[in-house]
């Protein structure tokens, strides 16, 4: 017994005398804000994929496929030179060949855990987006409001020289 919780002894209860705590209490949240008061917090802020952890990828894959050949070769009893020959020239041809001939050919089916392929997708789909409507890099969403309410103001500016000439 600690602390006095529980029984004071367990003999004639039927129990053991263990005492679990209370899983389903809920303690009393601290008095905060459900939402940031910062405006720039606020804002969406795109992933950016890890450059290391997407060359990783890549030349696991070309491994993978450097991988397949050479058992393919294998079972077919070719020579081991030749196998050697053969697998250097095609992890050559990958790794030169850029990112078009590693790249899924199932354009936005991607695993759970590849974050960060889906955010360089994302990223490209963005770009093509914006291009493809004609928005400027440095776009700041809501800048036309912004544009426009300085309009107002020096044409309600202009109204007010002209009433006093």
């Amino acid at each position: 017994m600690a602390a006095n919780v529980g029984l004071s002894t367990p003999r004639g209860s039927g129990t053991s005398g263990y005492v679990q705590r209370n899983l389903s209490h809920m303690k009393p949240r601290d008095n905060f804000a459900p939402y940031p008061k910062d405006y720039e917090q606020m804002k969406h802020r795109q992933r950016k994929p890890d450059k290391d952890i997407l060359d990783h990828d890549r030349l696991r894959e070309i491994e993978v496929k450097v991988y397949d050949l050479r058992d393919k070769l294998e079972d077919e009893e070719v020579d081991e030179d030749e196998i050697e020959l053969q697998t250097s020239a095609l992890r050559k041809k990958l790794t030169e060949g850029g990112n078009d001939a590693t790249k899924p050919n199932r354009k936005g089916q991607f695993k759970p855990h590849q974050v960060h392929e889906q955010a360089e997708a994302k990223i490209e789909e963005s770009e093509k987006l914006r291009k493809a409507l004609g928005i400027s890099k440095d776009y700041e969403e809501g800048s036309h409001w912004k544009k426009q309410e300085e309009r107002l103001r020096e044409s309600m500016g202009d109204n007010k020289q002209e009433r006093q000439r």
